[in-house]
C-alpha cells in the first residue's frame, strides 16, 4: 500500500546529509507498513517477513528465525576493522488504537504504541545507506531486529543464539524514539539511563466474617492496605535520598460484598531502580515488611518476586561517541539533553551487559501536530520528520567507531 505522505516538519538546526534526506519517503512507507500490521512479542511473523524481503532486495545478507522471529543482518565494508551492532526492536503492544489515520492498525487489540515501528524503519534505512556507501567505513555492521522487547524479552534469547559472535561484536548502539522530548532532541547519558524492571505479587490468607463483627476475623483487606502504605517507606526511609527508585503497587484485589470481611487479598506491583547494587535488595525488604505485618495480625502469605530486566547502563566511551555524533547532527546545544534518564525499563540492558554500548533517546513529540501522546497510550504517534535524523545519527556512529 502507498500512503499519503505529510509535509515534512522543518527540524531546527539539523545536519542530515542529502542521500539520507532522500530516504525520508521510504522510511515513512516502511514505518507505516509496520504500524498497520502490529504483532506481539515472538509473534512478529509478518514484520520479520517484510524486513527479510526488504533486506533481500537491498542484497544485504541476513539470517531469519533467530529467537523465533528475530533477524540478524550484516553490512560488510570489505575492509578489516571493528564490528559495531545496531539494535532495533520490532514488537507491538496489546493496545487498541484510537488514531484516525490511514495507516492505523489493522490488527484488533494490537498497536505500535511505543515507536518500535519507527526503530525498525530507521535500522532498515541505516542498512540501506551503509550498503550503498561501504567505502565510508571499515569493518562490519550487524543489525539486530529483535522480537519481544515489551515482554517477555527477546534480547537475551538473541544473545544466547550467538548474534554477538562470528564475528565478535565490539560495541552496540540503539535508540528509542521518545515522546517525552521535543522532535529532533537527543537525550544521552553515560552510566545508568533506564531502570531495572522487577515484579512482585503477594496472596494474603486470613479469616473472613461479618463486617459488623471484625473481632471474629483476620481482615486481609486492612492488612493489604497497611502493607501497601508501608512499602512506600522503603524508598522514603531506607534509601539514600540521592538515589532514585520506585516501588509501585498497581493492582489490589480483595472482597466481594460491602458487609463481608474477606478472607484473602491479592496485590502485585513493580520495582524500578538505576543502581545495579540494588539487585536482590527490594525482594528481601518487601518480604520483610509483608511478613512482619502479617505476623502482627495473625495472617499468612505467599510471596513471589521476579527480576525481569536489569538497568540499562551505557559505556562512557560509547556515550561520548554518540554525544559527539549528535552534536554534529543537531548543531545547537539546546537540542542535546545531557544526563537524560527515565525509570522505564528496556531489555537492551542485556546487550549492554555483554558488550560496551550506548542506548539513547531521540525526541519525537510535536505538540503543534497533536503528536505528543505518551508511550503506550492508544493515541500514541510521533513526528515522522525524525526518521532521517535517526538514520543520520546511526551512520555517524558507524563512521566514528569503525574508522577510529
Amino acid at each position: 500500500m502507498v500512503f499519503t505522505l505529510p509535509q515534512p516538519t522543518n527540524l531546527p538546526s539539523t545536519n542530515v546529509r542529502l542521500p539520507i534526506q532522500a530516504l525520508h519517503g521510504q522510511l515513512i512507507q516502511w514505518r507505516r507498513q509496520f504500524h498497520q500490521y502490529p504483532e506481539l512479542g515472538f509473534q512478529e511473523q509478518l514484520t520479520a517477513a517484510h524486513i527479510a524481503e526488504t533486506l533481500t532486495k537491498l542484497e544485504i545478507p541476513h539470517t531469519p528465525g533467530i529467537a523465533k522471529t528475530g533477524i540478524m543482518a550484516t553490512v560488510n565494508s570489505g575492509k578489516p576493522g571493528p564490528v559495531l551492532a545496531i539494535r532495533a526492536d520490532m514488537d507491538a503492544l496489546p493496545v487498541t488504537e484510537e488514531n484516525e489515520v490511514d495507516y492505523r492498525s489493522l490488527h484488533p487489540g494490537k498497536m505500535h504504541a511505543c515507536g518500535h515501528d519507527g526503530h525498525t524503519a530507521i535500522a532498515l534505512g541505516t542498512a540501506q545507506y551503509l550498503a550503498a556507501h561501504r567505502d565510508s567505513f571499515r569493518g562490519q555492521v550487524k543489525f539486530f531486529f529483535q522480537p519481544a522487547e515489551e515482554g517477555p524479552g527477546g534480547a537475551k534469547p538473541m544473545i544466547e543464539a550467538g548474534v554477538l559472535e562470528n564475528p565478535a561484536v565490539d560495541a552496540i548502539v540503539g535508540l528509542h524514539l521518545w515522546n517525552d522530548l521535543p522532535v529532533g532532541t537527543v537525550g544521552i547519558k553515560p552510566g545508568p539511563v533506564m531502570a531495572a524492571v522487577e515484579h512482585f505479587e503477594c496472596q494474603l490468607f486470613g479469616q473472613g466474617g461479618h463486617g459488623a463483627m471484625p473481632h471474629q476475623t483476620v481482615d486481609t483487606l486492612v492488612i493489604s492496605a497497611q502493607i501497601v502504605m508501608a512499602l512506600q517507606g522503603i524508598v522514603a526511609r531506607n534509601l539514600n535520598p540521592l538515589q532514585s527508585a520506585v516501588v509501585t503497587v498497581g493492582q489490589l484485589q480483595s472482597g466481594t460484598a460491602f458487609n463481608v470481611i474477606p478472607d484473602s487479598a491479592y496485590f502485585r506491583g513493580t520495582v524500578r531502580y538505576f543502581d545495579p547494587n540494588f539487585a536482590g535488595y527490594f525482594a528481601q525488604r518487601i518480604e520483610e515488611i509483608i511478613k512482619g505485618i502479617c505476623q502482627s495480625h495473625g495472617a499468612n502469605y505467599q510471596f513471589t518476586y521476579e527480576n525481569i530486566y536489569p538497568p540499562v547502563v551505557n559505556d562512557r566511551r560509547l556515550a561520548d561517541l554518540v554525544r559527539s555524533a549528535a552534536a554534529d547532527v543537531l548543531l545547537t546545544d539546546d537540542h542535546l539533553q545531557p544526563d537524560y534518564q527515565t525509570l522505564a525499563g528496556e531489555d537492551m540492558s542485556f546487550f549492554l551487559q555483554a558488550v560496551p554500548g550506548c542506548y539513547f533517546f531521540l525526541g519525537s513529540a510535536n505538540g503543534d501536530l497533536g503528536l505528543d501522546y505518551p508511550h503506550h497510550h492508544p493515541r500514541f504517534n510521533f513526528d515522522e520528520a525524525v526518521l532521517p535524523v535517526g538514520v543520520e545519527l546511526f551512520v555517524r556512529c558507524v563512521e566514528r567507531f569503525c574508522n577510529a
